[in-house]
């Protein structure tokens, strides 16, 4: 059995404890190490192999794991944040299935989700956005033309945007293309979860020169939106007005 495991977005205690048991079980694990906090390995078992996939290639990792799985040894590959998102998951469980190797995925805390725990904010503010969106300039790797950033910027909904830190200057114009005005407030944030975490308030316009000032080249995320710096109106859920399914209106 092969099992995917959600390293979580930096901090070592923000793995969840189905993931860290997995860990300690592990005769193997493939972690990629560009990005998981190595801390997360001191728990492993003495007689623990591991590999870090930074440094190989998707069927150097596969060869390890039909190695392994051969022996019936437990193999965890450990991916950062969630492995859902932008882990390159797909093409290891084709793989797999076509292996007939079993395969299990046990979900992490995404950086998006710790970002927003460091700087406070919630995402979705009633009245000011209900939708939060996902996404990523291109670079060395393509992304859909519909998918451009232009495109999602005509919403003016919470944008979250990963792996575009050494693009700063061509992400705040295309989001001023697309529609947001450049005084929308935005942020940068640095290795959240981390000892290390630096979080920089800004605006769109200034995103490239609030980097370049803090020395921020790589391994952060933007936030966009106007919830990082707006008023809004209280949510219906606790209104003591509003009746639910479990509470009756009070007057």
């Amino acid at each position: 059995m092969v099992h995917f495991v959600g390293a979580g977005p930096g901090a070592v205690d923000l793995i969840t404890v189905r993931g860290a048991r997995l860990l300690r079980e592990a005769d193997v694990i493939i972690y990629a190490g560009s990005l998981v906090n190595p801390d997360l390995l001191y728990e492993k078992k003495e007689t623990c192999e591991v590999f870090n996939s930074a440094y190989m290639t998707l069927e150097e990792v596969i060869e390890v794991i039909t190695e392994h799985e051969k022996k019936q040894n437990r193999i965890v590959r450990l991916h950062t944040g969630d492995p859902s998102i932008y882990g390159a998951i797909k093409e290891q469980m084709k793989q797999l299935e076509q292996l007939q190797i079993p395969y299990e995925v046990c979900p992490g805390v995404s950086s998006f989700c710790g970002a927003a725990a460091s700087m406070n904010v919630e995402y979705t503010l009633p009245d000011v956005s209900q939708s939060l969106i996902i996404t990523r300039m291109e670079g060395r790797t393509s992304v859909p033309s519909r998918e451009s950033i232009e495109s999602f910027a005509t919403h003016q909904s919470t944008m979250v945007i990963f792996l575009s830190t050494g693009m700063l200057e061509e992400l705040a114009n295309r989001l001023i293309q697309g529609g947001y005005a450049a005084d929308t407030p935005a942020a940068i944030c640095y290795k959240v979860t981390w000892p290390e975490e630096k979080t920089f308030s800004c605006t769109i316009g200034t995103l490239a020169d609030t980097a370049k000032k803090n020395g921020i080249t790589k391994t952060a995320l933007i936030i966009v939106g106007k919830i990082l710096n707006s008023s809004f109106r209280r949510s219906d859920l606790y209104n003591p007005t509003f009746e639910t399914e479990y509470r009756g209106k009070t007057q």
